[in-house]
């Protein structure tokens, strides 16, 4: 089994009484545009070996990652979601972190309904992304990438969105009836943000779901659908790090890598993206 920063953990860093459990999720069922995102857990693992234990002058490691084999992501997609569900549902009753490595966006729902029915409160979701999601359904699937924030908030779980650059008009009106709190790419780019407070009403709890194309396609064109005028790397990570103050990190996932053939660095972009949000638990 392939084990995150395999490289540089201890015998005691890598037992199941880690507080971060990552969870692979090579699941592509409805992507609309490019593919491979199956391939993206795999990817981000191997690259993990080649980070330093060091990050933002804090190691991580220290609290234990412990890597749990992939979910099985064949069969019908409700069936998958409650797959996820149990494993991020399990991790939060043992009192750990949830990490889970996608996999296209669609496994949110899954990852979010399983922390939620673990903590029996109040939860929101701070979301990087160049895509709002909030479709009721695309091409027909209602658990499709596209629409997998539209379910959450169907769940009553709070929406902060940064870094949406594509939207339908549907998505606009769906904002407005959610209550979704966003700041677009234009203005974080074009105002050089990367502090946004949270509403003084948003959870306590937040949950991270960091899709890859919110980055720029400059800094990250590994992904289905690479959108102009995204998030710089810092950017984006300094803008969940700053919503997070005054607030418990529970669970993140980190999504939509589409790995290239002999190009490293994105799989090794999100592997420090996945670290660096570990360093803010």
């Amino acid at each position: 089994m392939s084990i995150f920063l395999d490289s540089e953990l201890t015998a005691e860093e890598r037992t199941e009484q880690a507080l971060f459990r990552v969870i692979p999720v090579p699941l592509e069922r409805t992507v609309s545009y490019g593919s491979g995102t199956d391939a993206g857990p795999a990817a981000i693992i191997e690259a993990s070996n080649e980070l330093e234990r060091n990050i933002v002058g804090q190691e991580p490691c220290l609290k234990g990652i412990f890597t749990e084999d992939a979910v099985n992501c064949d069969g019908p997609l409700p069936e998958v979601m409650e797959r996820i569900a149990a494993r991020t549902e399990a991790a939060i009753a043992d009192g750990k972190v949830p990490v889970v490595l996608g996999g296209e966006h669609s496994l949110s729902y899954g990852a979010v309904m399983g922390v939620k029915r673990a903590l029996d409160a109040p939860i929101g979701i701070v979301q990087i992304d160049a895509h709002a999601d909030l479709r009721m359904a695309y091409q027909g699937e209602k658990h499709s990438h596209a629409s997998v924030m539209h379910l959450l908030t169907q769940e009553g779980v709070r929406l902060a969105q940064f870094g949406v650059r594509a939207l339908s008009l549907d998505e606009q009106v769906s904002r407005v009836e959610n209550g979704v709190f966003f700041v677009d790419a234009e203005e974080l780019v074009m105002g050089n943000i990367a502090n946004v407070p949270l509403p003084d009403d948003f959870p306590e709890h937040v949950y991270v779901s960091f899709d890859v194309d919110g980055l720029d396609p400059s800094q990250m064109p590994a992904t289905g659908t690479p959108v102009p005028g995204g998030l710089g790397f810092y950017q984006a990570l300094h803008l969940v790090e700053n919503a997070l103050k005054g607030r418990k990190l529970v669970g993140f996932d980190v999504v939509e890598l589409a790995p290239r053939e002999g190009e490293h660095a994105w799989d090794f972009t999100t592997a420090q993206i996945v670290y660096r949000l570990m360093a803010r638990v």
